[in-house]
């Protein structure tokens, strides 16, 4: 089976500099003319806030989309668990759990099936254990509150906690909630130095959604004027079109199908373009995306 291409609006949401922005509605309209049956949205400012889109808004943005002939695929929450834990007066960790409640209503009434959140970074005020422990508890409640809308989430290799595949299984199934989910990209893996399709073939199973961006390295260096040399810096990690990057989506789509995946592949732009920021780019890119995945469908 073909995986379904989805368009992330963080890729026109101008989060880097130089980056053209769109506002939501454009976004739609734009996903649409280049072809993309699907979309992922960014629920932060400027695009899907929670702040800004009550009943009636969301009601608008599911007749826009319709019009379009788009589905919402997945709603992109963006917390960290972990944050200001040097402060334990303040209840971050409820507050979070709030928002995340709020996107699986959202993701409701927009017909999305998933809610995309990050874990947490690691934080000096508590131990690796205990961080754990603590998003564990905190996935499980989000994932039993998003349960009542119908909602699964989806919990993306991202931040710190549970980066690396095999740690992200295990959070998975520690938080033990049949709607509690992987988002398994293939990005963390390949830059820790994994074999992605290994991981992927593994990972099939648990995973509800993956997004895709391609990357080369480029190497940096820190010139020391006593040694009259160069020590070597972590490498710049540069976008590039798909295909074009270190990354073996060949091998890693195919282990996921292999592994019984038939969700969407969200593409995203969310960091700077080799070829800047501009509309004209950032449609390149996209188009480049459309055409990789046709080229990589499984054979009758």
């Amino acid at each position: 089976m073909a995986l379904e291409p989805v368009l992330h609006s963080v890729s026109y949401a101008g989060v880097w500099p130089g980056q053209t922005r769109l506002l939501l509605d454009g976004f739609v309209d734009k996903a649409a003319a280049l072809g993309f049956g699907g979309v992922m949205l960014m629920a932060k400012r400027p695009h899907l806030s929670v702040l800004d889109y009550g009943p009636a808004e969301r009601a608008r943005l599911r007749e826009r989309l319709d019009r379009n002939g788009l589905r919402c695929h997945v709603l992109a929450g963006y917390n960290n668990f972990s944050a200001d834990l040097e402060h334990g007066d303040v209840p971050h960790r409820e507050i979070q759990i709030h928002y995340v409640t709020e996107l699986a209503r959202m993701a409701r009434d927009l017909g999305a099936p998933v809610v995309r959140i990050f874990t947490a970074y690691e934080h000096p005020a508590a131990s690796y254990t205990a961080l754990w422990q603590s998003t564990v508890e905190t996935l499980r409640e989000c994932a039993r509150r998003a349960s009542e809308f119908g909602v699964i989430i989806g919990v993306q290799n991202h931040h710190d906690l549970a980066v690396h595949w095999e740690t992200q299984l295990d959070l998975i199934c520690a938080v033990n909630e049949p709607n509690c989910k992987a988002i398994f990209d293939a990005w963390a893996p390949a830059l820790q130095g994994a074999d992605i399709v290994a991981a992927a073939r593994r990972m099939a199973s648990h995973t509800c959604h993956t997004t895709a961006a391609d990357y080369q390295l480029r190497p940096r260096f820190h010139y020391q004027s006593g040694l009259v040399n160069y020590e070597p810096q972590t490498p710049w990690v540069q976008a590039v079109p798909m295909g074009e990057g270190f990354i073996d989506y060949k091998g890693f789509f195919r282990a996921l199908r292999e592994g019984g995946y038939q969700g969407p592949v969200a593409y995203e732009m969310c960091s700077p373009l080799l070829g800047g920021g501009s509309t004209e780019n950032l449609d390149r890119y996209a188009r480049r995306f459309l055409e990789f995945l046709a080229g990589n469908e499984p054979r009758p």
